[in-house]
């Protein structure tokens, strides 16, 4: 198969995946209106635990992260048919992620991608996976916001594949993209961090 080709079916494969917005559907099945209309307003796994609780963010979770994993196993089984399985594994990574932000099944205006991007990670790489998570973690727990540790954890991500993946020019590009697009999300929650006003994970008790 044509490498290009083949390209473009693992892209599009990934983003009609990518937009299956589980968040939204989650809260739809628990009976309420579209998490978008509540809460922080988006359509992510941190604003469903804090409207709909821990159950519904399960199912998010899992909804998120499993989307991400097989958009990249559908993408490396067609590597196999095709000289450069570099332009078919990588960019469904991304591409799945980019679905998840604006999906297509509910007018472009998704979630921040974050559970996604962890899934695809792991899937492509699990030391680099592991390193992010201990990244997120670490801030998480020194800080208590998710927005900033999922916005540190992201600017890592290429780093690391530019150092632990030295040479593999598409994965880093892909990393780059994911980082840019993470962070372009997070720019409310940027805005909010600098003026004190940002939601914690857990909120002290006065």
């Amino acid at each position: 198969m044509n490498s290009y080709l083949a390209f473009f079916i693992c892209s599009l494969v990934a983003y009609l995946l990518g937009s299956v917005n589980t968040s939204i559907i989650v809260s739809k099945l628990f009976g309420t209106s579209d998490i978008r209309q509540h809460g922080s307003g988006n359509a992510g796994a941190t604003n469903t635990l804090r409207v709909l609780g821990k159950k519904a963010a399960i199912f998010v979770v899992i909804g998120d992260a499993l989307k991400g994993v097989l958009a990249v196993l559908f993408a490396a089984f067609m590597a196999k048919f095709c000289k450069r399985p570099d332009l078919c594994i990588y960019p469904a990574g991304l591409f799945v992620v980019i679905g998840h932000v604006f999906p297509l099944y509910f007018g472009f205006r998704g979630g921040k991608g974050i559970m996604t991007s962890i899934a695809v990670v792991f899937t492509l790489s699990p030391e680099i996976g592991w390193i992010l998570v201990a990244v997120f973690a670490a801030v998480l727990i020194c800080s208590n916001y998710v927005s900033l540790s999922s916005v540190i954890a992201s600017i890592a991500f290429p780093i690391f594949v530019l150092w632990l993946e030295n040479g593999n020019d598409t994965f880093f590009i892909c990393s780059l993209l994911m980082a840019i697009l993470a962070v372009v999300k997070h720019r409310t929650n940027i805005i909010r961090l600098f003026k004190g006003c940002e939601s914690k994970l857990i909120k002290s008790k006065k």
